[in-house]
C-alpha cells in the first residue's frame, strides 16, 4: 500500500485505518477506501488527529478510558488479551504502564515496534481460556480485552484468575459474539437495541459469578469495522458480592442501545 510504502503509516493495517477515518488525501481530495490506485506522482498526505497507533482498534480503548477517568494505568501491570497487532497495547504503553502482557491465540500479528519494547511481553499461541497468572509472569492490575470469535462469558473466570484484589477490567463487549447464531442476522451485525442489552447483560452476568463488580458501562466511542455498536464493561476484582443486574451498572441509564 502508498501510505506504508512512503513512510505514511507503520503497516498496511495502519493505512486502512487512517483511510476508513477520513484522514487520507490524494492530490488534496479524501480517499475513499484502501483499494484506490495512486500514481508514484500522486501527492499523498494525511491530517493530523492527535496521537498516531498500530491500529484503529487503539481509539476504542481510548475512548474506554475517557469514559471511566478513574481506571489508572501508569505503572500498573497490565494484561491486553486478544492483542492482535497491538492497538490496546500501544495505549497502555502511551499511558505509561510498567508492563503488558499482550495475549493472543494466534501469532505473528503484533507490531514490531510493540514486540521490541521491554515492557512488552509477547504471548502467542495462547488460548485466553486457559490462562494462568505463569502464562503473564504473575498476577496483573489491570486488564483490557479485544476478542473476536468467542463469548466473553466463556474467558471471564480466566480473566479475573490472573488478576490481583481491586483490579480493574475494561472488556469490550461484541454481541455479534453473545447473542448466539439464531439472533445474528446473516449480515453479522447485530442492529436489535435488545439483543445487545442482552449480550451485555450475559456478560455482566458471567463476570458477577466470577467476583467482578460492574464499575461502568459505556458504547465504545467507534464501531467495529463492519458496523458493529461495540461496548466497553469496566469490572472490578473483589471478594464482595457482585451485582448480576445490568441496570444497576453506572452508567447504564446513559448508554444508547440503538
Amino acid at each position: 500500500m502508498a501510505l506504508a510504502e512512503r513512510g505514511l503509516a507503520r503497516s498496511r493495517t495502519e493505512a486502512a485505518a487512517l483511510i476508513k477515518s477520513g484522514l487520507v488525501l490524494a492530490d488534496g481530495r479524501p480517499v475513499a477506501r484502501a483499494s484506490q490506485r495512486v500514481l508514484p506522482t500522486t501527492a499523498l498526505t494525511v491530517a493530523d488527529d492527535g496521537p498516531r497507533y498500530v491500529s484503529r482498534a487503539a481509539h476504542k480503548l481510548v475512548s474506554a478510558l475517557d469514559a471511566f477517568p478513574d481506571v489508572a494505568v501508569a505503572g500498573r501491570r497490565c494484561l491486553d488479551a486478544g492483542a492482535c497487532t497491538g492497538g490496546f497495547t500501544h495505549v497502555l504503553l502511551e499511558r505509561d504502564a510498567a508492563h503488558v502482557a499482550a495475549v493472543d491465540v494466534g501469532h505473528g500479528q503484533l507490531h514490531e515496534v510493540l514486540r521490541t519494547d521491554d515492557r512488552v511481553l509477547v504471548r502467542e499461541w495462547l488460548n485466553v481460556r486457559t490462562l494462568v497468572p505463569e502464562d503473564v509472569d504473575g498476577p496483573v492490575e489491570l486488564v483490557v480485552s479485544d476478542l473476536s470469535f468467542i463469548s466473553l462469558r466463556l474467558v471471564v473466570d480466566a480473566l479475573a484468575g490472573v488478576c490481583v484484589d481491586g483490579a480493574d477490567l475494561l472488556l469490550m463487549v461484541k454481541p455479534q459474539f453473545e447473542v448466539g447464531k439464531a439472533a445474528l442476522p446473516k449480515s453479522g451485525v447485530v442492529t436489535n437495541p435488545a439483543d445487545r442489552r442482552r449480550a451485555v447483560a450475559g456478560v455482566l452476568e458471567a463476570a458477577a459469578a466470577a467476583g467482578l463488580a460492574p464499575r461502568g458501562l459505556a458504547r465504545s466511542g467507534l464501531p467495529g469495522q463492519d458496523g458493529n455498536v461495540e461496548f466497553f464493561l469496566h469490572l472490578r476484582r473483589t471478594d464482595a458480592p457482585a451485582s448480576a443486574v445490568l441496570e444497576d451498572v453506572p452508567g447504564h441509564a446513559d448508554v444508547d442501545w440503538a
